[in-house]
């Protein structure tokens, strides 16, 4: 509008208020910080059942300590913790050659049809309750390992104290093996997802100037994906690290710590589901109770850790300014 020569410049339109909009935004912040809440509540109640327990045998000596002995109230979980870590770490080495392999063979060379066929069946194991891993593992892997897979690494790397030991099959090397499989589907959809996000130029950039598909794939895919990758591999271990009833079935819940992968051991949640129903006492539920807290915490941990790594690669790589 013009007015005494002068352009007087029009008011801009009021945005609308779109109170569908807003009122989802609001049920979604709500929602959310209810299971903030619910988390929080959490933490505290096992803080609060674990209290009298860790006041008794004193932090330090209830992480290191090596005998659990709930007739004379003696609370050590350090040979829970020890095989918790073994065995969710051989998962983890197993799982990750064979998920970051199918994940770039599915997105850097299958064709799509293809991709979208094996795709799917790995999807679907996620979703297999673990009672039913673990049945398999009981009357399927078990026996496998106690009398091929046991015996022949016990005579060809037997000189090295992880390859040692009765052959029963039951022990951390089948929970290893099994938390393997159920950890494969997590990694490996994540790691497809985040490798779809590497920017088709970048692939070709490589390429045009003279490098090989693998070539390709390890200076321009991988570095992109990093953070992603790393990321799901962080998830898949909060779950492996988690994981109850498959691991219970198989890993051979013996109060021991042996550097043999064929000797039998115990796991925090294994414990916990073992004991906690027929527990008696309010030391021995708080012992319990100071097991769940520290798996808790450090699931929680490792998947913060995990998620933000995803968000870092879906963002892209920093760029570095002047």
């Amino acid at each position: 509008m013009l007015t005494a020569g002068r352009a007087v410049p029009e008011e801009a339109p009021r945005a609308r208020v779109n109170l569908p909009d807003r009122a989802w935004a609001l049920g979604q912040g709500v929602l959310g910080g209810g299971v903030l809440v619910v988390g929080a509540l959490i933490l505290l109640e096992l803080w609060r059942v674990a209290a009298p327990a860790l006041q008794k045998v004193g932090l330090w000596h209830f992480i290191t300590g090596t005998t659990w002995d709930p007739v004379r109230d003696l609370y050590g979980a350090l040979p829970f913790i020890y095989g918790t870590v073994v065995t969710s770490v051989l998962g983890l080495l197993i799982a990750l050659p064979v998920s970051l392999g199918l994940a770039l063979f599915l997105t850097e060379m299958s064709p799509p049809r293809f991709r979208t066929a094996i795709s799917f069946p790995i999807s679907l194991l996620a979703g297999i309750p673990s009672v039913v891993y673990g049945l398999w593992g009981l009357f399927v892997l078990v026996p496998i390992l106690r009398h091929k897979v046991e015996p022949f690494l016990s005579a060809t790397l037997g000189f090295l104290p992880f390859f040692r030991g009765a052959e029963i099959g039951l022990g951390y090397l089948a929970a290893g093996v099994i938390l393997a499989i159920m950890i494969l589907p997590t990694i490996t959809s994540i790691s497809i997802e985040v490798l779809m996000t590497v920017p088709g130029p970048l692939r070709e950039a490589a390429l045009a100037l003279g490098a090989t598909r693998w070539e390709a794939i390890r200076i321009a895919v991988l570095p992109h994906a990093r953070a992603g990758i790393l990321g799901a591999t962080i998830l898949g271990l909060g779950r492996a690290l988690g994981e109850t009833m498959a691991v219970t079935m198989v890993i051979g819940n013996s109060l021991n710590i042996s550097l043999s992968l064929f000797a039998p051991g115990y796991s925090l949640p294994a414990i916990i589901a073992n004991e906690f129903a027929e527990a008696s006492g309010v030391l021995h539920t708080g012992a319990l109770a100071a097991l769940g807290l520290i798996l808790f915490i450090v699931t929680l941990l490792l998947n913060i850790l995990a998620r933000l790594l995803v968000r870092m690669s879906r963002r892209g790589p920093a760029r570095v300014t002047a």
